[in-house]
């Protein structure tokens, strides 16, 4: 009703209007007025409203600061969207507004909305850009599905693989979970400085000594790295695990010894050069001959583990190994946050609905014990020990322990004196951002173990599944290679790669010296480049004074020998095999060869070595290409995909 209504009554209806006093006629007249007025102004104003919602409509998104601005109408004003994400701006004069929203996590939306007298113009608020930090730089996704997760708000999903901004060029990202840009984790990733290897001069330094090493985790973190569109830290790229990522099609062994050894020599695809390739096979051992296992899984559950990159694939990696257990094995649970506690008594590995129940119950918060954790996980193992079975501690975790004994040093002293229990190790690392990679390394080295990195559900299974006795059964530890060049035909040689596990020469022979440990099926890959006699070595060493530099004559038809000790997983005394290389210049090298050396190539690369020559990666890519070989698994079909991506992130 409005003032011209109550004209109409006051004509037509003179018997109601006569019935109202004057008093009442006052105030009713007022209070139509008042609406009236409203009414009218509604006529001259309009009303914006809309839903703030991230990728669907169905993800609406609460508390929304949304500001609308006109300057030229004086008119300034903020509201925050409502529990069901909408939002409603009134009486506004006609013009021309800025509206402008922020939310946690996205780029700024902004729009200008035409308002008219007496309309409602409806302008939804949809967030489509996401900000994720990976140092060193940072990175836009656009027009991809987010919503926000349970366990942590700072973290979005994406979905599919999507163009990307990088400030370095246009790349692609897969699906996968990143931080959000309102709580960007600085990147605290920890890598060890790698000292690269240089030509060394034979008549000086004839023998070369180091430790095995068929951890892999380099790998696939270089590759998650890459894959996210960023270069990864040179301390992260080991070449000799990059390597060693890959089985090769050597012999098996043939005698009493658990190893097969293969010796090659061909040109160096970087250098005019040549290549030596030295090949270590261990014994294949199938999953139904293997031991019964006694296993302590021991998980980091603290709070830096709740990104679904981390303690939600730790779980499903977990799953995958329990599926393949037997009712012979073992295995407990040990988990570690701010104390450490056993969350499984010893289980049947049969009984997979048990401990699969105790590993969804799991959630993370608190800091990071991890001192405790492995104390109580070695005590837990040794209290099970089985005599003559596998008796492990597979440590998941990202490495980021922050109380109790959590250095570098401490850790190592922690680990050495464990491993004396006769129990071997397994780190499998996970996550980004605070990843500390060496912290993991030194726990693997250290506890007679090897190391991986799951950046996927795909590295679990090949893990935890396809390489099963490869990760959980040692076959021989503290395995050394020694290699004597003989200076009448090598004037220099450089290894490439293990310069983490270098040995002084006279620790070959010393069995109280740690080493590494092959498990069943590992294969074992050592690259030198050398440099033949009357070449010109590159290495100007003056002659000796105090000795002989006569070299030993006879001997032009063999190249090197290469020296393997090794003891078994309970003993204490080294074997010893020879091998010897003869003079002779492979013209047609096996695919091992060739794959191998397309994999160091790569490695180079991405370190950027003084010693990578002119190679490039379209090099690597047709190298690879050619030395594919059957490739079960598609490993080697994986590798030029990325050596592909990594074009893109170096700019070619």
């Amino acid at each position: 009703m409005n003032l011209n209504s109550i004209r109409f009554y006051a004509i037509t209806k003179p018997n109601i209007m006569n019935a109202i006093n004057k008093k009442s006629l006052f105030i009713l007249t007022v209070f139509l007025v008042l609406i009236g007025g409203n009414s009218f102004a509604q006529l001259k104003t309009g009303t914006i409203t809309g839903d703030a919602y991230s990728g669907k409509k169905s993800n609406l998104l609460a508390g929304v600061l949304i500001k609308l601005d006109a300057a030229d109408l004086n008119y300034s004003k903020s509201i925050k969207s409502d529990s069901l994400g909408h939002f409603v701006f009134t009486n506004l004069k006609p013009g021309s507004y800025k509206l402008k929203a922020t939310y946690p996590g996205f780029e700024t939306f902004r729009r200008t909305v035409a308002v008219s007298a007496g309309k409602t113009t409806t302008r939804d608020i949809r967030f489509t850009t996401v900000v994720i930090v990976d140092s060193p730089d940072v990175l836009e996704v656009e027009d991809v599905e987010v919503a926000p997760t349970t366990n942590d708000n700072r973290i979005y999903k994406v979905k599919e693989s999507r163009k990307m901004l990088s400030t370095t060029a246009n790349s692609t990202v897969a699906g996968g979970y990143y931080h959000r840009k309102d709580q960007p984790v600085h990147n605290t990733e920890s890598y060890d400085v790698i000292n690269e290897n240089v030509f060394k001069a034979v008549k000086v330094n004839p023998l070369s000594t180091f430790s095995v090493d068929v951890d892999a985790a380099s790998y696939s973190n270089v590759r998650r790295f890459i894959l996210n569109g960023t270069k990864p830290d040179k301390g992260a790229v080991r070449v000799e695990e990059m390597i060693n990522y890959f089985n090769y099609d050597y012999a098996d062994p043939i005698d009493n010894h658990p190893f097969s050894i293969t010796t090659e020599i061909g040109e160096c695809p970087w250098s005019e050069n040549k290549l030596v390739h030295v090949g270590l096979q261990g014994k294949r051992i199938d999953k139904s001959d293997l031991p019964p296992s006694n296993l302590v899984f021991l998980l980091d559950v603290s709070g830096s583990m709740s990104a679904p990159n981390k303690l939600p694939l730790l779980k499903k990696s977990f799953s995958l190994l329990v599926n393949e257990l037997t009712d012979r094995d073992r295995v407990s649970i040990v988990v570690y946050a701010g104390a450490a506690g056993v969350v499984l008594e010893p289980t049947k590995g049969s009984d997979g609905t048990t401990i699969m129940e105790a590993l969804e119950k799991l959630n993370a918060g608190g800091s990071t014990a991890g001192g405790a954790g492995i104390k109580l996980a070695y005590k837990t193992a040794q209290e099970n020990f089985i005599k003559g079975g596998n008796n492990r501690v597979i440590l998941a975790t990202d490495g980021d322990f922050n109380i109790g004994m959590s250095s570098n040093s401490a850790m190592e002293e922690l680990i050495v004196k464990e491993r004396e229990s006769g129990i071997f190790l397994t780190c499998l690392g996970f996550g980004m951002g605070n990843y500390k990679d060496s912290k993991m390394e030194i726990l693997a080295d250290k506890g007679n173990g090897n190391y991986a990195y799951i950046d996927n559900l795909l590295e679990a299974k090949k893990v935890l599944v396809t390489e099963m006795g490869a990760t959980l059964l040692t076959i021989a530890k503290d395995v050394k290679i020694q290699v004597e060049f003989n200076p009448e035909v090598i004037e220099s040689y450089r290894l490439i790669g293990y310069e983490n596990r270098l040995l002084n020469d006279e620790d070959f022979n010393d069995d109280t010296k740690d080493a590494g440990e092959i498990g069943a099926g590992h294969s074992v890959t050592a690259l030198y480049e050398v440099v033949l006699k009357g070449q010109g070595s590159g290495v100007n060493i003056d002659d000796l004074k105090y000795q002989n530099n006569e070299i030993k004559g006879g001997m032009a038809d063999e190249m090197l020998t290469v020296k393997f000790r090794y003891k078994a997983p309970d003993g204490d005394k080294s074997k010893l095999i020879e091998r010897v290389l003869p003079n002779k210049i492979d013209t047609n090298n096996s695919n091992n060869f060739n794959f191998s050396a397309a994999v160091a190539g790569f490695g180079m690369l991405l370190r950027d070595s003084e010693y990578k020559g002119n190679l490039n990666f379209d090099q690597v890519i047709k190298m690879a290409e050619q030395s594919k070989g059957a490739d079960k698994n598609g490993y080697r079909a994986q590798f030029i995909q990325l050596v592909d991506a990594a074009k893109t992130v170096y700019g070619g």
